[in-house]
């Protein structure tokens, strides 16, 4: 068996990952102030579930600076292929904090709807700043959504990726927000309170997802289907190479690391199957992006 070895940029893909953290999370630290501050004083249940959500963006925010900066430290004795999967671990840490946020939010606006209904509650409509900052805040949103986005694909940093869709799903927040406030000042106040409880659902289908993808990464799913046809292509180009049988892959943050079982021919010396691993190891590393390590094993078919 026979090891190559390729090192990525990795420094400056961990500090653009970082950039995007902590601009995501002054961002959402002025609009959770905002948000919250004029959510009681606007009187507008809808803003002020907004600004709890924001607040919990900001909690999330630090820790996943925390594990992003902890991922990219190099790779060392106990953690031979680095510790890039600390980003799959933030990404399960935002969609804990997303979820979490989202069951708070539905009560509390559920419970809004309640009052008003029963005549417990006086509210008669929030005030104009509260649409403002709503749709502010969303104009906000996009941008980060976008310029977020972008960096996730480009590193393919789980983290970030996670980061992107909370920022485009608060969009829908802020919006959904504004429509219940402008409804509430038009006199149907009840559209204010129930705002925020659809807002709620959304950062809920937010949260799931993050979970998913981030656990689905943790648990080792792949090769997918596409990887694995895409590996058996290229060593049906590599001469000497008669049969694929086993595939296995393994996810460490963005990067890839392959275990592979190989027949050759039985005639051939060990010095010449070696050549075929080798071939095999090049190919992979040089098409495949983000691939890290390639092991081969190789037998005879004869054997199989």
């Amino acid at each position: 068996m026979t090891k190559i070895e390729i090192d990525p940029p990795a420094c400056e893909r961990n500090r653009k990952g970082l950039l995007v953290v902590h601009v995501g999370l002054a961002a959402n630290t002025i609009l959770a102030v905002l948000k919250c501050s004029i959510g009681i004083i606007a009187h507008s249940p809808a803003l002020l579930a907004d600004g709890i959500n924001s607040t919990s963006d900001v909690a999330y925010g630090v820790v996943m600076a925390i594990f992003m900066k902890l991922s990219g430290k190099p790779a060392d004795h106990e953690h031979p292929y680095g510790h890039d999967q600390l980003e799959s671990v933030a990404a399960v840490v935002v969609g804990a904090f997303v979820v979490s946020t989202a069951i708070a939010i539905f009560w509390n606006s559920v419970n809004g709807v309640y009052e008003i209904f029963t005549e417990e509650s006086i509210f008669t409509g929030a005030s104009k700043l509260a649409l403002w900052v709503c749709l502010g805040g969303a104009g906000l949103k996009v941008w980060l959504s976008l310029w977020t986005g972008k960096i996730g694909k480009e590193t393919r940093n789980t983290a970030v990726v996670a980061l992107a869709h909370d920022h485009r799903n608060d969009i829908f927040a802020a919006l959904a927000a504004a429509v219940g406030i402008f409804f509430g000042r038009s006199g149907v106040p009840w559209v204010d309170p129930l705002a925020g409880a659809i807002v709620s659902l959304v950062i809920l289908y937010t949260g799931v997802e993050i979970l998913r993808s981030a656990t689905a990464d943790l648990m080792d799913t792949l090769p997918g289907k596409l990887l694995n046809v895409e590996i058996c292509d290229l060593l049906a180009t590599v001469e000497g190479v008669q049969v694929v049988e086993e595939v296995h892959a393994h996810r460490f943050g963005p990067y890839l690391v392959v275990n592979l079982t190989i027949g050759v021919d039985g005639f051939l010396t060990v010095a010449q199957g070696d050549r075929i691993a080798t071939c095999a190891e090049k190919i992979l590393l040089k098409e495949i992006e983000f691939m890290r390590r390639v092991y081969v094993h190789y037998h005879p078919v004869a054997d199989c």
